[in-house]
């Protein structure tokens, strides 16, 4: 078998939907064993970008906000999108300003992600961001936030106590919380 291979037969595509962020397309397919089915692929136009700013003292800055899809209030880390094709650095950079109004000196990337790969290519990646100095946030017109500097180990707790829930930052908590172990930061 090999694992490069892609099993599924594209008989037909129909972009159904198409905004500045989105696409959904159709795909009338012949799945692996040959038998015929629908499948929908969402195409995200941005690259997802999450920070986790950690200070000298090991702390992290959660960003709290309501998630229209979710109708619920979610802490996660510093996060957002730049457009495919833009640097995912200066995009990590802007959200942090954004949303927190701080600044970092050292960046470090930390994890590349795919985010619900089973109905969407959108991709994902985290920097760990060090040597923090705090400016004025700038948020968009479309976020209302709530900004907490907590200790690492109470973010990694939220974790555990699914109060936590959005995947990017499951992800980079868990990954620094690894790199902490190891002695890495």
């Amino acid at each position: 078998m090999d694992i490069r291979h892609n099993p599924w037969t594209i008989l037909s595509s129909d972009k159904k939907y198409d905004n500045n962020w989105i696409s959904v397309t159709e795909h009338q397919v012949l799945n692996p064993a040959g038998g015929p089915g629908i499948y929908g692929v969402v195409h995200f136009k941005n690259a997802a970008v999450g920070v986790v700013a950690l200070d000298e003292a090991h702390h992290i800055y959660l960003v709290g906000q309501y998630r229209f899809p979710l109708e619920q209030f979610s802490w996660e880390i510093p996060e957002g999108g730049g457009p495919l094709g833009e640097d995912t650095l200066d995009t990590a950079k802007r959200e942090l300003l954004e949303e927190t109004g701080l600044v970092a000196q050292s960046w470090q990337p930390i994890v590349r992600i795919h985010l619900s790969n089973s109905v969407s290519d959108e991709a994902g990646v985290v920097y760990l961001a060090r040597h923090l100095e705090q400016r004025t946030a700038e948020p968009e017109e479309t976020e209302q936030l709530f900004i907490k500097k907590v200790p690492f180990d109470t973010a990694y707790q939220m974790v555990k106590d699914h109060e936590i829930t959005d995947s990017l930052s499951i992800t980079a908590i868990q990954k620094v919380k690894l790199m902490l172990l190891e002695g890495e930061i």
